[in-house]
């Protein structure tokens, strides 16, 4: 069984993430334009006809900007918490009822050949999630937009073979950057974004000898570079033990454009 993993886009102005199989293809978040979507599954020989669902993490525009363009195009269903449905329709604009889809926090839905499960994470949304995608043997996770590590994460990313984690500032970037006092209180809170180090921490927390891609996810453009996210990660892992490009691969997701097809 292959199972398909990329970042379609992954950072503060869109993010979009495809899991597929030979069976079975799934979004999860489509926080860019319907075309540009449909331009990146076709960067992948895909069609976005052939999409069999998107799954919602929670209702920020980033997240959903071409949900409902996708969905009426395609007839695509569409999945999200109840909290997530009530926040999002003025975003998303009309999406037939036969197309939505509840989902709930720590049940397991099966599609096709996929179990797909939303885990509870912490980040100022009405009822966000983060999902994990098992396929056999094989588990990827999604944990985005969270403000702070839990033990319900933890618990729910462990075991995976590929893990996309929100890698989103630099603490002192946004401390000293020109952001007023309340985004910067609101990115530093409990229920903000991941920080590089604590992204770090929660890696070393969670890395097994089943994970084999670390993607660092989420950058913000204004109080991260690409070189900070990775190197404060691959400097604190390496540090507590781990070889980066033995005991797993890391790098980081693109904001724009699509990442590394991983299969495993």
């Amino acid at each position: 069984m292959k199972l398909r993993f990329a970042t379609i886009a992954s950072g503060s102005s869109g993010n979009c993430i495809y899991v597929g199989t030979e069976s079975t293809n799934i979004l999860i978040d489509a926080g860019l334009s319907g075309v540009k979507i449909e331009r990146g599954l076709k960067s992948l020989d895909l069609d976005a006809a052939a999409i069999d669902a998107v799954f919602v993490t929670h209702e920020h525009i980033d997240h959903v900007n071409g949900v409902g363009v996708l969905s009426r195009k395609f007839d695509l269903p569409v999945y999200a918490t109840e909290g997530t449905w009530n926040a999002m329709p003025e975003k998303v604009g009309k999406i037939s009822k036969f197309l939505k889809n509840n989902v709930y926090e720590d049940e397991p839905l099966v599609l096709n050949d996929m179990c797909i499960k939303p885990f509870e994470i912490p980040h100022d949304a009405a009822q966000p999630v983060g999902y994990t995608v098992s396929v056999g043997k094989y588990k990827v996770s999604v944990a985005t937009d969270m403000g702070h590590a839990t033990k319900t994460v933890a618990q729910n990313i462990a075991g995976s073979d590929v893990l996309l984690i929100e890698s989103n500032h630099d603490v002192d970037m946004v401390k000293q950057g020109a952001y007023p006092y309340n985004l910067k209180k609101r990115i530093l809170g409990d229920r903000g974004h991941l920080s590089n180090m604590t992204a770090a921490k929660m890696i070393d927390y969670v890395a097994d000898s089943k994970l084999k891609y670390v993607l660092l996810g989420h950058l913000s453009k204004d109080n991260n570079t690409p070189e900070l996210a990775y190197e404060t990660c691959a400097d604190m892992l390496t540090k507590s033990g781990a070889v980066i490009g033995g005991d797993f691969e890391m790098w980081v997701a693109p904001c724009e454009g699509v990442g590394r097809c991983i299969e495993l």
